[in-house]
């Protein structure tokens, strides 16, 4: 008789770690989730900030010169333009003096918090 009660204090020991253990795991995966989230939502801001800061620094330029700005280094110069070259590719296509240029800003794969 005690070889059966000495069984079921083992099941009932490893009933009680289970419940423990699985809240953790559930609690750990929402707050993994959380953080990717919020990591994406920052990156699509810091996205948005970037194209921003293009966009007025290419007006300003056109407004201050009457020319746009011959490249993206010109822009950086001048303009004091700075982004972070790990996390973001800028296309910069100079069409002429007096015609807009072409610019695409393209998220670089990988880790995000490798900047």
């Amino acid at each position: 008789m005690n070889c059966f009660a000495h069984q079921k204090s083992k099941l009932h020991i490893l009933s009680k770690i289970k419940i423990p253990v699985i809240l953790f795991l559930l609690l750990f995966t929402f707050i993994w989730q959380g953080i990717d989230s919020v990591s994406s939502t920052s990156l699509d801001k810091q996205q948005e900030s970037l194209e921003t800061a293009l966009s007025r620094d290419i007006a300003q330029c056109y407004a201050v010169e009457g020319t746009y700005p011959p490249s993206l280094e010109y822009l950086r110069e001048h303009y004091a333009l700075t982004y972070n070259d790990k996390l973001f590719f800028v296309d910069y296509q100079a069409q002429g003096a007096n015609i807009m240029p072409d610019v695409t800003v393209i998220r670089k794969g990988g880790d995000p918090s490798a900047q």
